[in-house]
């Protein structure tokens, strides 16, 4: 019995690692594992293999950055002649990025049994791409493994039969709390004990020279009460200096190199909060207890703000000092971790598919 785990993004490594040990402890099936190459920058892709002790992957497709319809094309292509070559019994796709959909499409056209794995999450914003990675690939899925109970309630709206529909948790979670314990502090900052941790990457934000110079404005004002640590996604990086943006860089704000996921977590982990674009980053400060403050209109995560500890802003950028300030005063809202949040979930997805009946191509 073979089967196919297809990543292409750093938080596809992040599910996949601990679903492959929990498969590779509790079922018989042969593993493979196919990198799309749709992060390429190797602060974005090959660290995290080593730091997540994931194997090497036997595919790397090598695609890189392109627009959608050609990076989806492309990924559709060649995960067609590796599915020839392997002729796996199961495929399991991850998150919402393009190379899910693709692997999806292509699956579903050679009638290969595939899983989603974070299945059901919805923004209801058809202009993000994430979300119709979601639609897609949920339609077409043989099992749908749920992070969290509103994924089960929109699968079924949607007309998904019930028994391709398993609770299984956030296994994004399972990641965080077993490295949790190795996570570390890059040296420059091991003296610093109180500070925010900025990530944004995504277009609403990053793409619009002009809403990003008025983030990096605003990011500027709030390290004058607290210093300020900014990891520049490639993406980010790329903006700013094509675009001539104006970043008055101090002591106290801080415009880094991409972390690897050890130095990042140890960098979250101490936060006083976090402001984000991220949807695993949603996550995972719910998990930790640390505020989250979203630059985006919605979430297709709302258990981080109905449970959790994020708080969403849209584009109201003139919130982040105000919520700042709450929080370092203390004033952070009440919160809580959704059910099965424990670490577990990769668990009780080997279980489900160690009973899975499938055909794969013949």
């Amino acid at each position: 019995m073979k089967l196919i785990h297809v990543v292409g993004a750093r938080p596809n490594f992040m599910k996949a690692a601990p679903v492959w040990r929990a498969i590779d402890k509790l079922t018989d099936f042969q593993q493979v594992l196919v990198h799309t190459g749709q992060h390429y920058d190797i602060l974005m892709s090959e660290i995290f293999f080593s730091e997540l002790n994931l194997p090497q992957p036997d595919y790397n497709l090598e695609i890189g950055s392109a627009t959608h319809a050609r990076q989806t094309a492309a990924i559709m292509i060649k995960f067609e002649e590796v599915l020839w070559q392997v002729k796996p019994d199961l495929v399991l796709v991850y998150g919402d990025i393009n190379s899910t959909a693709a692997a999806a499409i292509v699956c579903s056209k050679l009638h290969i049994p595939f899983a989603h794995v974070e299945a059901g999450l919805r923004s209801f914003d058809r202009r993000m791409p994430e979300e119709i990675n979601r639609l897609i690939t949920d339609q077409l899925a043989d099992l749908l493994f749920t992070p969290s109970i509103d994924g089960n309630e929109n699968l079924l709206k949607e007309g998904i039969a019930e028994s391709k529909i398993k609770l299984v948790g956030n296994v994004m979670i399972d990641t965080l709390v077993r490295l949790l314990p190795k996570a570390y502090k890059p040296k420059e900052f091991n003296n610093l004990e109180q500070y925010l941790l900025v990530t944004l990457h995504r277009p609403s934000n990053v793409d619009g020279p002009q809403i990003l110079q008025i983030v990096l404005n605003k990011l500027q004002e709030v390290s004058e009460q607290i210093p300020v640590i900014f990891p520049l996604h490639p993406r980010t990086k790329k903006m700013i200096a094509e675009n001539k943006l104006s970043v008055v860089q101090n002591t106290n704000l801080n415009l880094i190199d991409p972390l690897g996921y050890l130095e990042f977590l140890g960098l979250m982990r101490s936060a006083n909060a976090i402001i984000t674009d991220s949807g695993g980053i949603q996550e995972e400060t719910t998990y930790l207890g640390i505020p989250c403050i979203t630059v985006r209109e919605n979430t297709e995560r709302p258990v981080t703000v109905s449970i959790g500890t994020n708080v969403l802003i849209g584009s109201k950028f003139d919130k982040i000092n105000e919520l700042v300030t709450l929080i370092l005063k203390g004033k952070s809202k009440p919160h809580a971790i959704p059910p099965l949040w424990d670490g577990q979930a990769a668990e009780r997805i080997a279980l489900v598919i160690k009973d899975y009946p499938s055909s794969g191509i013949q």
